[in-house]
């Protein structure tokens, strides 16, 4: 275990469900000793059909969430690293833009499928039209969309690891067949295409606030029992949408503790220049 930590999954105020200025973030990952704090916030997909969301910047903010990002790292240089990435769905009409967006301005970027296919429309109607949000899977059929999209993702290249791989999970009743083979083609995916699987710590803290929580959440045991049985690297993500959760040292522990019990190897850092 490193003195040190790195935290890729930070999000800001524009994707309208954070708090808290880019800079408290900064000195709060500073003071809680962090070496690296990377900002992915929620990507603004540049739609044609006029939709605007309520839970990602507009594009229209995006050069000032670069401009200061940018800043801070040229602020903070030496006293830690400050990537830029943004937490991006797999969303087949938009992977050509977003490798270009990638290459032209951003260090990484994190694969967190939350829509199937755009989050324009009904996030409660699951169709072939898309716009289903998988934290709602309740059926297998959508619980094996999710693996197929999010494998899908995977695939193109562009993602440097998966945020929250068991999102499914989130308000599924138990862990069946389907959720199994869900979570065997994610892990087998992620080893042959080496990509990071995230242990997600704000879905802990999700959980604490719910008296009575009978579904399965997440990060679920089950999922990540089974991703033991597959050599995956794991990588802790604090998905910080507060400053304060940055010094969540418990969770992150506990986080740790659990996956090398299973004898899953954690990532402490992205391999990659700029990123540790």
């Amino acid at each position: 275990m490193p003195d040190v930590l790195a935290n890729y999954h930070t999000h800001t105020w524009r994707c309208m469900h954070a708090h808290g200025t880019e800079e408290a973030y900064v000195r709060r990952a500073i003071a809680a000793g962090f070496s690296v704090l990377g900002f992915a916030d929620h990507t603004p997909w540049p739609y044609t059909s006029g939709f605007v969301s309520d839970m990602r910047m507009r594009w229209d903010q995006f050069p000032g969430y670069l401009e200061t990002v940018l800043a801070l790292r040229e602020k903070y240089a030496g006293q830690i690293k400050i990537p830029v990435g943004l937490e991006c769905e797999a969303f087949p009409a938009w992977f050509g833009w977003l490798r270009d967006l990638k290459a032209q301005c951003l260090d990484y970027v994190l694969l967190g499928n939350h829509y199937d296919g755009t989050d324009e429309g009904d996030h409660s109607v699951f169709s072939d039209r898309g716009g289903f949000y998988f934290g709602r899977c309740s059926r297998a059929e959508q619980v094996m969309r999710y693996a197929v999209r999010t494998i899908a993702g995977m695939e193109t290249g562009i993602y440097d690891y998966v945020a929250h791989p068991d999102l499914f999970c989130h308000v599924y009743a138990s862990f069946d067949a389907e959720c199994a083979a869900a979570s065997r083609d994610i892990c087998q995916a992620a080893v042959a295409l080496g990509i990071p699987l995230e242990y997600n710590l704000l879905g802990i803290q999700y959980h604490a606030r719910i008296h009575e929580w009978d579904k399965l959440g997440y990060p679920c045991r089950q999922f990540w029992e089974i991703a033991a049985q597959y050599p995956v690297k794991a990588i802790i993500g604090f998905d910080a949408h507060a400053p304060e959760h940055l010094e969540r040292r418990d969770l992150y522990d506990e986080g740790l503790a659990f996956l090398r019990e299973l004898g899953i190897e954690v990532l402490a850092y992205l391999d990659k220049p700029g990123l540790r």
